[in-house]
């Protein structure tokens, strides 16, 4: 198969849905699949290059400007640019893709790619990773009004097939986008377990003044659904038990509510912020943690379950259904705490360091669960399944039309 795949993120910015769309696009390359990805410019990242197998083309692009909200997040948009419809269609165009697989429904390079492919009656996967939602009301009033009046509309005209990867996400799309079970496929993350296995490259204790205290490393970007302030304010009662307790945050800040919380509280001093760390740097923070969280809010998502495969004693919170035909049972091959419940983090935490053969028990079937249910040979044959299957019936649908002489 001729396979585009399309992000507006992609490494190396980091993040969830860009190394998701990185590691699903090398495994269809490994598979003898011509793949090409698309995606928008990103720093000093080159405008072409090959690499893993496949063609990376990132189209200029500009940037969200900062309006000083909270939701002001590092977004790069193509559309606005001058030019880029051409240049994206004459690129497809020349590639002649059989299949085109999107990552993020309200993307602009989703939208413009599957305007192509509704144009050329090209088949179209749809992966949906971040959900449009907000505890602050105008926000999420506003991101209603958003889903409603352009998101579903544009869906709708793409008819895509689409990959919902938890509980959350099936209900979120069933609700906003009308997707049924008859137009979804329901796969868990891909985890890619084999970057994990790397020799952790460096002294993450050392060069952050840590010591040899409790460490609790909380990796991913903050944001309003992963504000941190839950472990913030657990930490007066962790800090009893072990005062000399460390929470490292690793990623960029985009909503610091959670440090003027900490101030609040007193607990400031236990907090060390590191901002954005390249991928490769990842498995060092999780050897060097004795608890990872970040996922307190509501929410497993790829680096909680790349934690978890590392083998590092991981906290979340979603429900023991979350994932479709995955069995979590918390206390065994997870560790779960209701969303926004500091008291509940606080005791979690508390046990796992009271009890460290019971936390190395734990972090040994996590690793286990996420090896054998979500690692990314797994789930990729999965994707290749589904793509395969979009072609066969493009191409029968094709032959039917053609009149008999």
């Amino acid at each position: 198969m001729r396979i585009v795949v399309v992000n507006n993120f992609f490494p190396p910015r980091v993040g969830g849905s860009a190394h998701m769309a990185a590691s699903l696009a090398q495994s269809y390359a490994r598979e003898g699949h011509d793949v090409l990805v698309v995606t928008a410019a990103y720093g000093q990242a080159p405008r072409s290059e090959e690499r893993d197998g496949y063609r990376i083309v990132r189209l200029p692009a500009a940037k969200m400007p900062k309006l000083g909200w909270s939701i002001d997040f590092d977004l790069s948009f193509t559309a606005p640019v001058p030019g880029n419809r051409r240049r994206l269609y004459r690129l497809l165009h020349e590639f002649q893709p059989d299949v085109l697989h999107l990552h993020g429904q309200f993307f602009d390079l989703s939208w413009l790619a599957g305007a192509y492919a509704r144009k050329q009656r090209i088949p179209v996967l749809l992966t949906v990773h971040t959900l449009l939602v907000s505890d602050n009301p105008a926000y999420s009033a506003l991101f209603r009004l958003l889903d409603a009046a352009v998101v579903r509309p544009i869906l709708r005209r793409i008819n895509p097939r689409y990959v919902l990867l938890d509980k959350l996400g099936v209900d979120y799309c069933a609700r906003r986008y009308g997707v049924t079970a008859r137009n979804s496929e329901r796969l868990p993350i891909p985890v890619d377990t084999e970057h994990l296995d790397h020799t952790p490259i460096r002294d993450v204790r050392a060069e952050n003044g840590i010591g040899d205290g409790p460490l609790i490393v909380s990796l991913g970007h903050v944001i309003p659904l992963r504000d941190r302030i839950p472990l913030v304010e657990a930490l007066p009662e962790i800090l009893a038990r072990h005062p000399r307790t460390k929470v490292l945050v690793v990623g960029r800040v985009y909503h610091d509510a959670f440090l003027r919380r900490a101030e609040e509280l007193g607990v400031r001093e236990a907090l060390v912020v590191t901002g954005a760390v390249p991928r490769q740097d990842v498995p060092s923070y999780f050897a060097a943690a004795d608890i990872v969280t970040h996922d307190l809010n509501g929410g497993c998502g790829t680096a909680s379950l790349e934690a978890m495969a590392s083998g590092t004693a991981t906290i979340a919170s979603v429900a023991e259904d979350n994932y479709p035909g995955i069995d979590l049972c918390d206390g065994e091959n997870i560790l779960l705490v209701p969303p926004d419940d500091a008291s509940a983090v606080a005791s979690t935490v508390v046990g796992l360091l009271d009890d460290p053969q019971r936390r190395a028990g734990i972090a040994r079937r996590q690793s286990g669960l996420v090896r054998g249910s979500f690692a990314l040979g797994v789930v990729a044959k999965e994707h290749l399944r589904i793509l395969e299957g979009l072609c066969s019936s493009t191409t029968s649908a094709a032959t039917a039309s053609v009149p008999r002489s």
